[in-house]
């Protein structure tokens, strides 16, 4: 299968109280090598409109104004229903593309019609040379834990080979106009993080590949170390890491990991958390867990 007319490109990206991040992410834009694009920048509620220096930076550029913060799902949800692109690339504003990674994305779609999603290789902004992210291995059913694959490592070529992978990377995903007829939109619920992985199992579940392609690079401005989490990341990564398993493991599997949170999980977050006197962080992780014991049912919120 290959493209006799360049497909119309929607580049997504959602900002919240990061204009001058957002516009260095747009001048990146510029140099870019493939033309039929459209950029969308989504604005989440922040402080000050983006919109004036946006339009400075990226002129042809259409600016979304959502009234409350929608989180990262709701943010590339209204950039969709703003798009007319046949491509959707969903791009964190706190990256940069490189010249000709469109075109390369835009390839590794052409050679199978049952690839939905492509992710570039991603690397470090600030340490050029190390990558973040050459694919992901599987969430274990039991544990809910998988692994970013060259997470770390210095790019010496071992990843440069495309192939298939179990999801696509939420700070740079293309996804197919037509996956998101048929699956439908990021979901909601999540607000924050494992958004990207629950859409991927679903893309998955509905017949299509998702692919990492090598030659695509982007450079990520996000820190190789991680630093101090704050309670908001700690909530929602323990609220969601249920929620994600209560939407796609099956009952056994489910039960399985109720077991590993509670006699491992559980008890090494305590240590953890006590030992640094976090007491902040272990209400916002039981807050986290009991939110999915007061929403029985994935969809009745």
């Amino acid at each position: 299968m290959s493209y006799t007319i360049s497909p119309l490109i929607s580049i997504i990206t959602v900002n919240y109280n990061q204009a001058m991040v957002t516009c260095e992410l747009l001048e990146s834009l510029k140099k870019l090598t493939y033309k039929r694009i459209e950029v969308i920048v989504v604005d989440n509620a922040s402080k000050e409109d983006p919109t004036k220096m946006v339009k400075a930076t990226y002129p042809n550029a259409r600016v979304v104004l959502s009234n409350k913060n929608l989180g990262f799902a709701g943010g590339n949800n209204l950039g969709i229903l703003a798009s007319s692109g046949d491509f959707l690339f969903f791009v964190n504003n706190d990256t940069e593309l490189t010249e000709d990674m469109l075109e390369c994305m835009i390839d590794r779609f052409s050679s199978d019609a049952d690839i939905g999603v492509v992710s570039p290789k991603i690397r470090y902004f600030y340490q050029p040379d190390v990558i973040q992210y050459a694919g992901y291995t599987a969430i274990n059913q039991y544990t809910a834990r998988n692994e970013t694959i060259g997470n770390l490592q210095k790019d010496y070529g071992q990843f440069d080979k495309a192939s298939e992978t179990h999801y696509a990377h939420g700070a740079a995903m293309m996804v197919k106009k037509t996956v998101v007829d048929k699956v439908g939109m990021m979901p909601e619920q999540f607000f924050l993080y494992y958004e990207e992985l629950d859409w991927c199992e679903q893309i998955k579940r509905a017949g299509y590949k998702i692919y990492f392609e090598p030659k695509a690079l982007i450079y990520h401005k996000e820190s190789m170390s991680v630093g101090k989490m704050s309670t908001l990341k700690t909530y929602y990564m323990a609220r969601n890491r249920v929620l994600f398993m209560r939407r796609n493991a099956s009952k056994k599997h489910f039960m399985g990991f109720v077991m590993f949170l509670i006699f491992f999980t559980l008890p090494k977050k305590l240590l953890v958390h006590l030992k640094k006197l976090e007491i902040s962080h272990i209400k916002a992780f039981f807050n986290g867990l009991f939110w999915n014991l007061k929403y029985k049912r994935v969809q009745e919120y």
